[in-house]
């Protein structure tokens, strides 16, 4: 029985998707009608042996859009204050635009096809880049416009929980609780939790793998 080839490609590992974390912070549910206020973006890389691990990232504070709606309860919950004079905060069209360029170069470089958003609660950070990105009518959305990647799911499989400070404290990852609600910390911690999630699943499938071989060479 031969060995069936790894996959030490980002783009073969994931049938042409880049995967690329993700998260926002925003001024309430409603990617229609609410703020968006902060995004960050992680980019991933791949090593020879095929671990996978966080890599560049990019991350904006965002100006309100004219007419968006922003809860009171959203501000108490991110720590800060969007109207703020003080705060260096882009247009989302700036941000959102840069953020994917920054990621159209990662497809690029990677021989990809695509990315496809990692994030926890996936679909509501997918919902606020899409509805960004209708807004400012951007050409070139990277993101596949309905897939992606929800670590919240994959860490209740892995570890029982999906509270993202929860599950990475299971999956031995360090979580400041005073950082989280920062985009930016939250989409570097959930970069840590994917890529530990997918190597672990890496090298138990190889482990069998390997294990069956064995058997099979013994038995014949």
């Amino acid at each position: 029985m031969s060995l069936p080839k790894t996959h030490y490609s980002i783009s073969e590992r994931f049938r042409g998707f880049l995967p690329v974390v993700v998260d926002v912070e925003t001024g309430g549910f409603n990617s229609e009608t609410d703020a968006l206020l902060e995004i960050s973006a992680v980019l991933l890389a791949m090593d020879s042996q095929g671990n996978l691990t966080p890599d560049d990232h990019l991350s904006f504070l965002i100006k309100p859009f004219k007419g968006s709606r922003v809860d009171q309860a959203a501000i108490d919950f991110i720590g800060q204050d969007p109207f703020s004079p003080f705060r260096l905060d882009y247009s989302e069209e700036k941000a959102l635009n840069d953020i994917f360029t920054f990621i159209r170069a990662a497809i690029k470089k990677y021989k990809c096809n695509r990315a496809i958003l990692v994030g926890h609660n996936a679909a509501f950070d997918l919902s606020f880049v899409n509805a960004g990105a209708k807004r400012i009518k951007a050409k070139r959305n990277p993101f596949h416009p309905f897939s992606c990647f929800d670590t919240c799911s994959l860490a209740g499989v892995a570890y029982g929980h999906t509270v993202l400070a929860r599950a990475c404290e299971l999956a031995h990852i360090s979580f400041n609780q005073e950082h989280a609600h920062s985009a930016r910390y939250d989409a570097e911690k959930t970069a840590e939790l994917f890529c530990k999630i997918v190597n672990q699943w890496r090298q138990l499938n190889e482990g069998i793998i390997a294990n069956q071989a064995i058997k099979s060479n013994h038995s014949s």
